[in-house]
């Protein structure tokens, strides 16, 4: 007689079975791409320090930078549809290590503003095709751990990515632009002999970004996309200014308090993601987005690097529940042939954040730590109230 022992799953194959193997190569040279992650993070030191320019000229570049970002997500998107995921994600790796080459080698502010303009344009553009990647493989219940998974991939290699780039940028700054090359190729290849392509017949695919803007439901979650955006991104532009300026904290005070956030998702993060997974998609974001919400309201009494650590760690649960769901909601709202666009306005969202986070965040900021932070407390939470309200329709459509 068969033990049901037998039947259950091992701990770890609750966690990363039953996921085809197109899957883990996308995983792989996700986080093979995270780890070479290194120059974007370090441009501002990069072209004050290695190649003189001024702090002004710097924001210009940068700025550059943003505006190709913003084009980006809508542009793969439509590529992700029309010449197929596969060939757009590849596509984009091999145009980011071109880019991160020509970069790494301009000298001169006009080829230092293009190359920054071009590398804006395509450094994230694999993100749509992955996106309908996993949604053209995976199943519908599938979707939220698989996408947890590829998260939890990114916030490694990322981790460990900034830690080496620390060191490789004392070597040289041309290190960072040639290890972020080989990563990006070595994704591209991973994605071209291991993964199908997955789009639709021709005759199958209709409609356009005409179709995506004309469905209420998709905007209205774009929103609120937008709001956990906006309130994530001020973890990379505006929370350090504050700690630092307002609260008095060191540099590497800073840092250590940072760290938890992604030893936290690395450890914690694979112990409960497919417990979430099994939880209503709309309901399980909308808890995230108001503990993320709660964390940065209380990060306006920091005061210590203690007190900083312990708003860290609520937000980081926030982040933690909401890992993988919205990608799991988004690939229940888009049609299979718009995948692609879809993804790509998600994606928008994320870009025009990263915008805005800095430039309202700083005038928020100047008002004191209390407006800046209840201010995206409340974000958080209205964001969090918007996700309960679009909840029933979500169901709806996912029950189709």
């Amino acid at each position: 007689m068969t033990s049901a022992l037998a039947d259950k799953p091992s701990f770890w194959g609750s966690k990363v079975g039953g996921l085809p193997r197109p899957f883990w190569a996308l995983w792989a040279g996700s986080l093979v791409n995270r780890l070479g992650t290194m120059v974007v993070p370090f441009t501002g030191v990069y072209l004050t320090q290695a190649r003189g320019l001024s702090v002004a000229a710097a924001g210009l570049v940068m700025t550059v930078y943003g505006v190709g970002s913003l084009m980006s997500q809508l542009t793969a998107g439509v590529l992700a549809d029309r010449i197929g995921r596969r060939a757009t994600l590849a596509g984009s790796m091999l145009a980011s290590a071109t880019s991160m080459l020509a970069l790494g080698y301009s000298t001169t502010l006009p080829a230092i503003t293009v190359s920054m303009f071009v590398l804006g344009l395509v450094v994230d553009a694999y993100r749509p095709a992955s996106n309908a990647l996993v949604a053209d493989l995976i199943s519908p219940a599938e979707r939220p751990r698989a996408f947890a998974l590829l998260f939890w991939a990114i916030n490694l290699g990322y981790s460990v990515g900034m830690t080496a780039g620390g060191w490789l940028a004392e070597a040289g700054f041309i290190w960072l632009f040639w290890f972020d090359a080989v990563s990006s190729l070595v994704f591209a290849l991973l994605v071209w002999r291991a993964v199908p392509e997955t789009r639709p017949e021709a005759s199958h695919v209709g409609g356009g970004f005409g179709v995506v803007l004309r469905d209420r439901l998709m905007i209205g979650f774009t929103l609120v996309v937008l709001g956990n955006a906006f309130v994530y991104t001020q973890t990379f532009t505006m929370l350090p200014v504050a700690m630092t300026t307002f609260a008095g904290l060191s540099t590497g005070e800073l840092g250590l308090a940072m760290a938890l956030n992604g030893v936290l998702i690395v450890v914690v993060q694979p112990l409960v993601s497919d417990w979430l997974a099994r939880r209503d998609p709309s309901r399980t974001f909308a808890l995230g987005l108001a503990v993320m919400g709660a964390g940065f309201a209380l990060t306006a009494f920091v005061t210590s690097m203690g007190w900083l650590a312990g708003t860290i760690v609520v937000w980081t649960v926030g982040e933690v529940i909401t890992a993988g769901i919205p990608g799991a909601i988004l690939a229940a709202l888009a049609p299979e042939h718009l995948r692609g666009r879809y993804a790509g306005l998600f994606g928008f969202a994320w870009s025009v954040a990263a915008v805005l986070a800095p430039m309202l965040g700083s005038r928020l900021l100047a008002l004191g730590q209390g407006a800046m932070w209840f201010t995206m407390g409340g974000v958080g939470v209205a964001s969090a109230v918007a996700m309960l309200a679009l909840a029933p329709a979500i169901r709806r459509r996912s029950a189709h």
